[in-house]
C-alpha cells in the first residue's frame, strides 16, 4: 500500500525543511511548497492526502487560498493550519472554511504528529462515505474552462422542451450529457429511453416507435415509453432512409398513431439526438428537413484530447465508482502515470478512459499505478492506424513538422522524466550529449521544466 502524501506549504524555508524531513521518517509521502501558486501546481498535479497550510505567506496568506479552494470545491483532502500568530479569529475563520485543525507555532511534534494522524484517519473516512454515496448518475467530471462551460450550455437548455442535438466523436459521452440534461429538466422525475438509431430498418421503424395494435391488443412503442420524460435517439445518422421519414412524419405531425389502428398520441416527452461529428455538417447522411426537426438547439461535445487537464479527476471518478459499484480493490494512478495521460490523445475519449481504469483494476497489482503498467496497457490498446499526435502536420513543410512533433515528443517526454536529461536519453534511445545538442536547436529548456 502507497503512503499518504501530504503536500507541506510554508514560505520558511527551515520549517519546510523540518517538517519534510519528520513527516518523512514517519513514513509518509511529503512534497513541499513555498507559497500559494506552488501549492496550486501541487495540488493540480495530483490531489494530497493532507495539506498543512501555513496562514502568513508573502503572495497570498493561507486563509485566503483555503477560502479559494473552498468556494471553488476544488480540494476534497483535508487541511491543517499552521501558525505562530494565531488569534481567536483565524482559528474561526479557517474552521468555517473547512480547515481540519489549527496547530500553533512553534510546534510540538508530537501534538502534530497526532494531529496528522486524525486529519488523515477523517479524509479516509469522507472518501468511504462519499464512495458508497456515489448516484448513478453524476454531474460530468472536470474542472478545466471547456468542461464548466459545457455544463453551462446544458444547464440553460435543460429547462426548455425544445428538441436538442448533441454531436461528438464515440465515446465522448453524449448520452451522460443527454441523462444530465434530463436530470435538470421538467421531465427529470419521467423515463429516459434510449433508442439505438442502428436496429431501426425499414420494415421495423414504424412499429417499433409507434407501436403497434393487433386483434385489439396494444403494445407500446419508443415514444408511450418516453412520455412525460426524455427519448434520446442514439445515432441519428446510421437511422436507414424508411425510418428518416417515420420519423419526420411524426414529428411535422406533432404526434403519432400505432401501427393498426388506435387513439392518436401527441408527443409528450423531450427528445434529445446524439450524433458523430460529419466532414459537411453535424449529422452526415440525414434528410436536411429532419435535421432541421431535431437540431434547434446544437451543443457540441468535445473530445477528451481537447480538457486533458481534467484526466486526472476522471482516473479519481472511475476508480471510485468502480471501487463501489463493482467491489473492485482500490488503486491510485501514480503522478507519472496521470501525467502521461493527460498527454495521450485519448481516440476512443472517455469511454476509453474508463475501460482503461476497469482494465487495470480486474488485472489487479500494487495500490499505485506506475508508469511502467500505464505504457504496456497504452501498447496493447494502440490502434495501427490511429494517428500520432491530434495535430495538423500535414499542412505544414516536411521540417517544420518533423520541429514541431519533435518539441512536442521531447517536452512530454521531459515532463514524465522531472527534466532530468539523463532518464530522458535512455527513455528515447539518444546519446546524451546529442540529445542536449537537438533540446538547445529546438528551443526546449530543461533547466525551466525542473523548476517547474
Amino acid at each position: 500500500m502507497s503512503s499518504p502524501r501530504i503536500l507541506v506549504v510554508d514560505d520558511e524555508a527551515d520549517i519546510r525543511g523540518l517538517l519534510s524531513e519528520i513527516l518523512t521518517e514517519e513514513g509518509y509521502e511529503v512534497e513541499a511548497a513555498a507559497d500559494a501558486a506552488s501549492a496550486r501546481r501541487a495540488c493540480a498535479r495530483q490531489e494530497p492526502d493532507l495539506v498543512l497550510l501555513d496562514i502568513w505567506m508573502p503572495d497570498m496568506d493561507g486563509i485566503t487560498l483555503l477560502r479559494e479552494w473552498s468556494e471553488k470545491h476544488s480540494l476534497r483532502c483535508p487541511v491543517v493550519m499552521l501558525s505562530g500568530h494565531g488569534t481567536v479569529e483565524t482559528a474561526v475563520e479557517a474552521t468555517r472554511l473547512g480547515a481540519f485543525d489549527f496547530v500553533e507555532k512553534p510546534l510540538s511534534i508530537a501534538k502534530l504528529l497526532r494531529t496528522v494522524e486524525r486529519a488523515l484517519e477523517a479524509g479516509r473516512r469522507r472518501r468511504q462515505a462519499q464512495r458508497t454515496l456515489i448516484p448513478p448518475l453524476v454531474t460530468p467530471v472536470g474542472k478545466s474552462r471547456l468542461m464548466q462551460k459545457l455544463r453551462e450550455q446544458v444547464q440553460q437548455v435543460a429547462g426548455h422542451d425544445a428538441p436538442v442535438l448533441l454531436t461528438g466523436e464515440p465515446g465522448t459521452g453524449r448520452e451522460a450529457f443527454a441523462r444530465y440534461m434530463h436530470s435538470l429538466g421538467p421531465h427529470a422525475a419521467g423515463p429516459f429511453v434510449t433508442v439505438t438509431c442502428a436496429s431501426l430498418d425499414d420494415a421495423t421503424a414504424a412499429a417499433k416507435l409507434r407501436g403497434t395494435v393487433t386483434n385489439g391488443k396494444s403494445e407500446s412503442g419508443w415514444y408511450e415509453q418516453a412520455i412525460d420524460g426524455t427519448l434520446f435517439l442514439s445515432g441519428v445518422e446510421d437511422l436507414s432512409a424508411g425510418a428518416q421519414r417515420v420519423l419526420l412524419a411524426d414529428l411535422e405531425q406533432g404526434g403519432w398513431q400505432p401501427e393498426g389502428g388506435g387513439e392518436r398520441r401527441r408527443f409528450a416527452m423531450r427528445i434529445v439526438a446524439g450524433a458523430g461529428p460529419g466532414h459537411d455538417g453535424p449529422a452526415v447522411g440525414l434528410r436536411r428537413d429532419l435535421l432541421a426537426h431535431l437540431e434547434v438547439i446544437s451543443i457540441r461535445i468535445p473530445p477528451l484530447r481537447e480538457y486533458a487537464e481534467d484526466v486526472p479527476d476522471l482516473l479519481r471518478h472511475y476508480v471510485d465508482r468502480l471501487v463501489d459499484e463493482e467491489r473492485m480493490p482500490f488503486r491510485r494512478f501514480s503522478v507519472a502515470a496521470q501525467n502521461r495521460l493527460r498527454n495521450y490523445p485519448w481516440p476512443g475519449n472517455v469511454g476509453e478512459l474508463r475501460n482503461l481504469v476497469q482494465r487495470v483494476l480486474i488485472i489487479g497489482g500494487p495500490e499505485e499505478i506506475g508508469l511502467d503498467e500505464i505504457e504496456q496497457q497504452l501498447v496493447t490498446q494502440q490502434a495501427p492506424d490511429e494517428p500520432l499526435v491530434k495535430q495538423d502536420l500535414l499542412a505544414l513543410p516536411l521540417r517544420e513538422a518533423r520541429e514541431q512533433f519533435e518539441r512536442a515528443y521531447l517536452l512530454q517526454q521531459l515532463m514524465l522524466c522531472n527534466g532530468k536529461v539523463g532518464l530522458l536519453a535512455k527513455r528515447v534511445g539518444m546519446e546524451r550529449t546529442h540529445l542536449y545538442r537537438k533540446l538547445r536547436s529546438l528551443g526546449v529548456d530543461f533547466r525551466q521544466i525542473t523548476e517547474d
